[in-house]
C-alpha cells in the first residue's frame, strides 16, 4: 500500500507568508545589534529660546560609564555596559539584555556653550542641557512710537 499525500497549494502559500512575516518581524522589531553590542541608544532632542535639551535612554547604565563630548556642532554620547559574570551552572532560556559599547553622535541645530552644559542621570534617562550661544539666541527689538 502506498502513502499518498494530498497536495494543498494554499498550505505552501501560507508557509511562504509565515516565513516572510517572520523575516519582517526579525528585521524590524528586534533591536539592531551585532554580537550583543549596543550601537545607537534612543534619544529625544528639543530646544527652547535659551537651550537645547537632549534625553537619551540608557537603561542599566551607570553614570560613571557614560562619556559626553561636544566637538563643534556634534554632541557625542558613548560608553559601555559590562556583562555580568557568566556562571557555568546556568542554562539560559532567554537573553535579550544588551552588553558592550555604545555610541551616538547628534548634530546640534545651533551653536552652544559647551563649557556651561549640564548632564543629569535619573531612572535610566540621561538629560543633557546645552545653553545656546548668545549670538544665536532670539533678541527682542523694542518698537518706539514717534
Amino acid at each position: 500500500m502506498s502513502n499518498l499525500i494530498r497536495w494543498e497549494p494554499m498550505h505552501e502559500i501560507m508557509s511562504l507568508r509565515e516565513a516572510v512575516d517572520r523575516l519582517f518581524d526579525d528585521a524590524f522589531t528586534r533591536p539592531l545589534s551585532l554580537s550583543g553590542a549596543w550601537s545607537l541608544p534612543a534619544v529625544d532632542m528639543y530646544q527652547t529660546d535659551d537651550e537645547i535639551v537632549v534625553k537619551a535612554a540608557l537603561p542599566g547604565v551607570k553614570s560613571d560609564e557614560v562619556q559626553i563630548s561636544v566637538t563643534g556642532e556634534v554632541l557625542t554620547i558613548k560608553g559601555e555596559i559590562k556583562q555580568e559574570e557568566d556562571k557555568k551552572d546556568r542554562s539560559w532560556h532567554i537573553r535579550e539584555r544588551r552588553y558592550g559599547a555604545f555610541e551616538r553622535s547628534i548634530i546640534l541645530p545651533t551653536d552652544v556653550v559647551a563649557d556651561k552644559a549640564k548632564a543629569e542621570f535619573e531612572n535610566g534617562i540621561l538629560t543633557i542641557t546645552l545653553p545656546k550661544a548668545e549670538d544665536v539666541k532670539p533678541r527682542t527689538i523694542a518698537v518706539k512710537a514717534k
